[in-house]
């Protein structure tokens, strides 16, 4: 019973591995997100320059997209560059009758009261713009269709100066080349 238990744990174990590899294999193009420290400079040129993946600069051509964070930020710079399909709009009311006497003000009319009484964000997107809580070292590549994440790591570099930062991304490289060919 534990033998038959063990090899169906290692059955599942493999079979698990095999399919975020292929997940992994079906990506060839890439787009880096804003990092911390402009890490996402240094990730491209070792990227591009190990012709590892091709990175683009509009993340609509991507297959996948490199990230140091998770999260509600990331899922709203995610509906930002791939926004959901519009609603139907629905049917408009009918006009009302025209024996309406006082006419009523309309957005615009005061702007001292508009100011105040306006409730949208002056930011397109304030969760997308901030660095706060973001990670230091991790690293995730989300395919950019299903939204899971098909490999990570976490590599935090030894200071924030441009030869750590670069050696940092030359090690992450690495390890995704070596997880991309794995050994047979």
């Amino acid at each position: 019973m534990m033998k038959t238990m063990a090899r169906f744990l290692f059955l599942v174990c493999f079979t698990w591995a095999i399919a975020g590899a292929a997940d992994l294999a079906a990506v060839h193009r890439v787009y880096l997100l804003p990092m911390a420290h402009s890490m996402d400079q240094y990730m491209a040129e070792r990227l591009t320059s190990e012709h590892v993946f091709e990175v683009v600069t509009d993340p609509k051509l991507a297959d996948a997209l490199f990230t140091d964070h998770l999260g509600s930020g990331f899922q709203a710079q995610l509906e930002e560059i791939f926004p959901p399909p519009e609603e139907p709009k629905p049917p408009k009311p009918a006009k009302p009758p025209k024996d309406d006497p006082e006419p009523k003000a309309k957005a615009g009319d005061n702007p001292t009261l508009d100011m105040f009484t306006s409730q949208e964000n002056k930011l397109a997107s304030p969760a997308s713009t901030s660095s706060f809580g973001r990670s230091k070292g991790n690293m995730y590549l989300v395919d950019a269709k299903s939204r899971l994440v098909v490999w990570s790591t976490y590599q935090p570099p030894k200071s924030f100066a441009g030869k750590d930062l670069n050696r940092t991304a030359s090690n992450i490289v690495s390890r995704l080349k070596k997880d991309l060919n794995p050994k047979k």
